[in-house]
């Protein structure tokens, strides 16, 4: 489990998260990123893409730029300091290249734990990004820990078996506050698409209010990050 012990003294650590779009972060571990935030730790988001793809009667570049400030406005809430890579929505690309730029971007940040999507997802803009991820960390020589975190499962995310929980009871409300950034998503349909229900779920399974859920990469039950984190 991922949650944390009344006042013990934690080092302060690296964390990065990399998602497909604006939004894919937040909706999936916002309310985790926030308690690491809360703790001191230091917070990173890596965003694929820009959203080119993602509003309706705008073209890539005007809605590139509208989900870039929804981006930077949600990454203020969380005090988490935001990295767009710079690929397409809609058309990422997992390649030699593209690994290469990845890897550099997680590494420059010398990350501790990085937490990106689970591979077995509907979109292929969350497969690309869990692919160079997880090749990333294939390859890391200082090798970070690396946890899959779900999207409106069951009808993005797949098969998905927690290995550990985040207690985010006291941080959901600025998960959502976080989300709601993200304007010209509805994020109120965020949340219809299952958001709400997963948190509610997942602090059941763990027996609090809200949390959410992750798979380690190694398939550990538990891990250093329960007493090292939060």
């Amino acid at each position: 489990m991922l949650n944390g012990q009344a006042n013990q003294k934690v080092e302060k650590k690296k964390v990065v998260c990399v998602g497909g779009h604006p939004d894919d972060p937040e909706s999936g571990c916002g309310g985790t990123l926030a308690a690491l935030s809360k703790k001191g730790h230091s917070v990173t988001v890596i965003y694929l893409t820009t959203g080119e793809a993602g509003i309706e009667g705008k073209t890539h570049a005007e809605a590139a730029a509208i989900r870039k400030q929804e981006a930077l406005n949600a990454c203020a809430a969380l005090k988490a300091k935001p990295i767009f890579a710079g690929q397409i929505d809609g058309d990422t690309i997992v390649d030699n290249a593209w690994l290469g730029k990845i890897q550099k971007l997680i590494y420059d940040e010398k990350p501790d734990v990085v937490f990106t999507h689970w591979p077995l997802d509907t979109h292929k803009d969350h497969q690309a990004a869990s692919l160079l991820t997880i090749q990333s960390w294939v390859r890391a020589q200082n090798k970070f820990s690396l946890y899959f975190f779900e999207v409106c499962a069951g009808e993005q995310t797949m098969t998905f078996h927690p290995t550990d929980y985040v207690d985010i009871t006291e941080t959901q409300d600025l998960k959502r506050k976080a989300v709601f950034c993200h304007t010209s998503q509805d994020p109120p349909g965020i949340y219809n698409c299952g958001h709400a229900a997963m948190e509610e779920f997942r602090g059941r399974e763990l027996g609090v209010k809200a949390a959410e859920a992750f798979i380690c990469m190694n398939g550990r039950k538990q891990s250093s990050f329960a007493n090292s984190y939060l």
